[in-house]
């Protein structure tokens, strides 16, 4: 029997908005906020302009293993648009792209799950249509978390790429991980996404003070991809110098590497200025595999938190 997802309607009409959580089975802050916007809307439906159409858990397959993926040990995330007769996730990729292809606008929450933390950031890809651009980077705004980023649209096989190829407008956000549920993380999306729906007259919302404090666009290929980062030069355990969110120069210590075998150091420093955008935070690390992320801020455009 093919995937089909558990999701809640409320509404009807335009704009239609989907947002989804739970991608990856080891992200919990946006399945509590999904939820919790379930219940404020089965009490506010009749003041809702337009279609909501929430879905907490994408993948139930791999929540249920308490792990990023399912147990054919596909990444959702890289497995759009799917398939209807493959594996479960590739199913589960096909039913998420046919809700995508039907919304007007997309919104998908996420955290980094049980191995990294990230600073809190609405993104985007750089679309080629100016006019969904501009909605995307107004939904992002609007979303008001610290970080706001634009990268490149050359990615495939991600929920926004399938929204791109739709012509879709849509953002996805990150909010901490390291396999808690923090509780600051679900206010912050619930509260994320009335945003968003008062910018598209979904509902009316009082504007709340701007958060914001960075926005960088990127459209070098690849710069939305945060697993290729600073990979670990050894398998082994890692031990982190800095912070999530911290200011750092290049050349500053990201952490250190101690190799499984020998025990020997190996320290990764960070190639550019910036801030720490995400950091490992389960100390096991494979040879390849990232150890943080530093967003370089060289296009901020926004004013950071001492109001330069």
């Amino acid at each position: 029997m093919a995937v089909e997802l558990r999701q809640v309607k409320f509404g009807s009409g335009t704009p239609d908005l989907l947002i989804t959580g739970g991608v990856h089975g080891d992200e919990f802050e946006p399945i509590q906020a999904i939820t919790r916007l379930i219940d404020v809307f089965g009490h506010r439906s009749d003041r809702l302009n337009g279609r909501l159409t929430l879905v907490p858990c994408v993948n139930e397959a791999a929540f249920l293993r308490g792990h990023r993926c399912a147990d054919d040990g596909l990444d959702l995330a890289r497995t759009c648009p799917g398939n209807p007769n493959g594996s479960i996730t590739k199913q589960t990729a096909w039913a998420l792209s046919s809700l995508i292809r039907s919304a007007d606008y997309y919104i998908d929450l996420h955290t980094g799950g049980t191995e990294f933390s990230l600073y809190p950031l609405a993104g985007y890809v750089l679309h080629a249509d100016r006019n969904i651009l501009e909605q995307q980077r107004s939904m992002a705004q609007a979303f008001n978390l610290p970080v706001i980023w634009g990268t490149a649209a050359n990615l495939q096989g991600r929920s926004l790429s399938v929204a791109r190829d739709a012509g879709v407008p849509a953002i996805y956000c990150e909010y901490l991980g390291s396999a808690t549920c923090s509780l600051d993380g679900v206010d912050a999306y619930v509260e994320g996404c009335m945003n968003v729906m008062a910018n598209l007259g979904m509902i009316e919302r009082r504007v709340t003070e701007s958060k914001i404090q960075h926005i960088v666009e990127d459209d070098r290929p690849e710069s939305g991809h945060l697993q290729v980062c600073n990979p670990s030069p050894v398998t082994g355990y890692f031990e982190p110098s800095v912070q999530l969110g911290q200011k750092i120069e290049v050349g500053q210590p990201l952490g250190t590497v101690y190799d499984l075998q020998s025990g020997k150091p190996h320290s990764l420093s960070a190639e550019h200025d910036g801030i720490v955008l995400m950091l490992r935070t389960f100390p096991r690390v494979r040879r390849g595999e990232t150890v943080g992320v530093v967003l370089g801020c060289e296009n901020d455009t926004a004013r950071d938190a001492a109001g330069e």
